[in-house]
């Protein structure tokens, strides 16, 4: 199977996932509070949050296992294949004992310091629960999940995710209608999640020919300690939100926040679902020493993510609101429309999909150690900008926080790429975002004219194939003006 067949593969697999991914991520939360209210979805979003903070133990090692892989894998070394896994399974295990430590933990003392109506042994067993998929994966699962997707086989992890994804979609609200509790709901939905890495352990066994009882001379994986930084920036970019709420703030307000994350983060997921390969195609580029093809392929990449991210983004931020309206229409314990905080919320996790291909390149050639000083500010950008606003301006502090240090990140990261990697200048970046600002405005001017006519999903659904269509249209007009020759290459290549 060549590079290309790969890519291909992994794009469509990616976004039929993330598809799936959205649609159950819309359904079962609407079911989840119908059934049980906001504040235990509150609850549930917290502890989960808390739970994922164990990842953050990973420090980054997931990244450059993957990266240590690349050049193995082009050479079929499976020698140092096996090497690597070995040296990955050792640590990712050591995640797992210390997960175990971590969540009894919080299993005495989350029930203890928090303000909650709940009983100790309603929270309590909560907390056991949902960290049962978060033990198999640090314990069974992770490093043959690398493995695949290294090898440009991410297709295989990403069907797998969605078949256990539909199947435990099925069967919450299923147990859902047959009015179970909570603990069970969310028990069921553990276990069928510990399906995953024994799925990744028998497609590895079959594929490849791993010594796995060779004894390490010396340490395979170079970098390991020096991908701390960007999982510090990534924990905290997508944890730190939840757990200042959680402190400063109500129940209610977190199970605000994670809806409009939700919607916002979906849509974000599917950006990243177009980039599935890309960043294990660099890698195999970069270690075959194809430095100029490398280019090409990145500049088109480039302008595809601007163009689409910017479309995609500004959609979103027009038709947030009205959807949350809809969707929150049999809650009536609480008020859940936010505007200002859901329009901050869409350009944070847009400016955050506008650095995918810099980010990918960066982590692609291993530069770890080179990067990790700016991951570690714009984790402290994000914490203290959201700690100094959440009590002034609540849900709208913490966006503004994330919304700064995902915009440091994003500058530090086009500088870095454009000074040690590929080595362009930085104009390329100043033209596509003067070109995205003046797309933005244009949708936004094109479609003031829309209204949400009734606060039905066939009301909303009109009005966003309304939206889409014409943003659409305004934006091939835009980079028919501005990217004629790109536009022609990709033209080409869907006639190849």
């Amino acid at each position: 199977m060549t590079r290309k067949h790969k890519l291909i593969l992994n794009t469509v697999s990616s976004l039929v996932h993330q598809i799936i991914v959205v649609i159950c991520g819309i359904i079962l939360p609407r079911a989840f509070i119908s059934s049980y209210g906001s504040e235990v979805n509150g609850l549930v979003a917290s502890i989960t949050q808390f739970i994922s903070i164990i990842a953050f133990l990973e420090l980054g090692v997931g990244a450059v296992v993957q990266t240590a892989l690349y050049l193995p894998l082009a050479k079929k070394d499976n020698f140092e294949i096996s090497r690597i896994i070995i040296s990955s399974n050792r640590f990712f295990r050591k995640v797992g004992g210390v997960l175990l430590i971590y969540s009894f933990l919080l299993f005495i003392f989350y029930p203890l310091l928090i303000d909650s109506s709940h009983s100790f042994a309603y929270t309590s067993s909560l907390v056991a629960i949902l960290a049962i998929s978060a033990f198999a994966q640090y314990f069974f699962g992770i490093s043959y999940q690398l493995l695949l997707q290294a090898d440009q086989l991410a297709f295989v992890t990403l069907l797998a995710n969605a078949g256990t994804t539909i199947i435990n979609t099925v069967i919450v609200l299923w147990l859902i209608k047959l009015n179970q509790s909570v603990q069970v709901v969310k028990l069921v939905s553990s276990l069928v999640f510990l399906l995953r890495p024994l799925i990744f352990q028998l497609v590895v066994k079959r594929r490849y020919r791993l010594q796995l009882s060779i004894p390490l001379q010396s340490e395979p994986i170079k970098q390991k300690w020096n991908g701390i930084a960007q999982h510090i920036a990534s924990m905290v970019l997508s944890g730190t939100d939840v757990v200042i709420l959680t402190i400063f703030s109500t129940y209610s307000m977190v199970s605000v926040y994670s809806i409009y994350y939700l919607v916002a983060n979906s849509i974000r997921k599917i950006v990243i679902s177009l980039t599935s390969g890309i960043q294990s195609l660099f890698g195999n580029m970069i270690s075959n020493n194809e430095i100029q093809k490398l280019t090409r392929v990145f500049e088109r990449f480039e302008w595809l993510m601007h163009t689409f991210v910017t479309l995609l983004f500004t959609c979103t931020g027009i038709l947030i609101i009205p959807f949350v309206k809809v969707y929150t229409l049999p809650f009536t314990d609480f008020n859940y429309v936010y505007p200002t905080f859901g329009i901050l919320l869409v350009i944070a996790l847009g400016l955050f999909c506008i650095r995918l291909p810099y980010n990918q390149m960066v982590l692609a050639a291993g530069h770890f150690k080179e990067t990790q000083a700016s991951a570690i500010i714009e984790a402290g950008i994000n914490i203290m900008t959201s700690v100094l606003l959440v009590k002034t301006y609540g849900l709208m502090g913490v966006a503004i926080g994330t919304l700064l240090a995902v915009l440091y990140k994003t500058l530090y990261l086009i500088w870095y790429l454009s000074k040690h990697i590929i080595k362009r200048e930085l104009h390329h970046f100043y033209r596509h975002s003067i070109v995205n600002v003046i797309s933005i405005a244009s949708m936004i001017l094109a479609t003031q004219w829309i209204r949400l006519t009734s606060l039905t999903f066939i009301g909303w659904t009109f009005m966003a194939a309304k939206v889409a269509f014409i943003c659409l249209v305004v934006s091939l007009c835009i980079n028919i003006i501005f990217y004629p020759r790109l536009l022609k290459g990709i033209q080409k290549g869907i006639r190849r």
